[in-house]
């Protein structure tokens, strides 16, 4: 499959939103012939026998194993996908500040708008959700045209958007996004996850009730990866300032490092096993990997899923 190797600089993304969102996404639906994303049904309902052209993935294949007869799986409701696009605008999320790198709202924009175009494709529904402290943004979950331009237009603003000190409290979004939208959507998150110790449980609480909703959901982890998880700086004193809370710190790097790697070591495998055991789908997003590369991957890893 052919990929795109356009380097994306943030420039170029402010000006061209839209239109790379589109070309990533042809780059990737060359030569495929299924969607990595499938709507599913409301409610089972009943059996029926199998009749010649039926889709096999409605196959009751526990029922034929029992049997060695063929029925499929009646629903009271057949449904496009309904997907939900949730970006974290805390100010953790404006790292790191090259203005020749993207950073991670950026990233997080330019991935959601792809997704938009690849749900507009398939004439399924979205909706745009944004949130700090809480869902401060939530459209509405609509497949129309117009629909699909708004979002497109409420990214584009998003770029632009200056840090301002705002902390992030993910749990707080997460349970009043699992309670407002429909019951068995797609949610795609798109966040650093740069939680406080103590909000870790609250954090897992609100994943958890996701799936407890009956929603499929993917985690787009993104971190910068060398200062974030390498702690890769001189080895002289700097002043690191929480973008979130302005707390201001003095310290020369050699002496955190270790600790600090480990820490965040801690952190990621954490996140990655309450993913693995909630069915989660986590992927890890590091700022220096192509941008086009991590969603042509993650797309033609969902195809081969489907």
């Amino acid at each position: 499959m052919a990929q795109s190797q356009l380097h994306i600089s943030p420039q170029t993304l402010f000006d061209n939103l839209e239109l790379l969102a589109r070309q990533a996404v042809e780059g990737f639906i060359i030569g495929l012939h299924k969607s990595p994303f499938h709507g599913f049904s409301v409610e089972f309902a009943e059996h029926r026998p199998y009749n010649a052209g039926d889709p096999l993935r409605h196959v009751d294949w526990r029922v034929y194993g029992r049997t060695e007869k063929l029925f499929v799986k009646r629903f009271e409701e057949e449904t496009n996908l309904r997907c939900c696009l949730m970006i974290d605008t805390s100010s953790s999320m404006m790292f790191p500040g090259d203005p020749e790198q993207l950073n991670k709202l950026q990233f997080a924009c330019f991935a959601a708008a792809a997704l938009l175009q690849l749900l507009r494709r398939q004439l399924d529904a979205s909706a745009l959700a944004l949130f700090d402290e809480s869902v401060h943004y939530l459209s509405e979950c609509r497949s129309a045209h117009s629909h699909y331009r708004n979002l497109s237009l409420r990214l584009e603003q998003l770029l632009h958007q200056k840090a301002e000190q705002k902390v992030t409290h993910a749990s707080t979004a997460l349970h009043q996004i699992a309670e407002q939208i429909h019951r068995r959507s797609l949610v795609v998150i798109f966040s650093d996850m740069m939680e406080q110790d103590e909000d870790a449980d609250a954090l897992f609480s609100a994943l958890q009730h996701l799936r407890y909703n009956k929603h499929e959901v993917i985690l787009f982890h993104i971190v910068d990866g060398k200062q974030e998880l390498d702690f890769e700086f001189e080895n002289r004193p700097y002043e690191f300032v929480d973008l979130e809370t302005g707390e201001q710190t003095r310290l020369q790097p050699a002496q955190m490092a270790a600790q600090y790697r480990q820490a965040m070591a801690d952190w990621q495998q954490q996140l990655s096993d309450k993913c693995h055991q909630y069915g989660i789908d986590r992927v890890a997003v590091d700022l220096r990997q192509d941008v086009n590369a991590v969603l042509h991957a993650f797309l033609l890893k969902r195809a081969r899923m489907s």
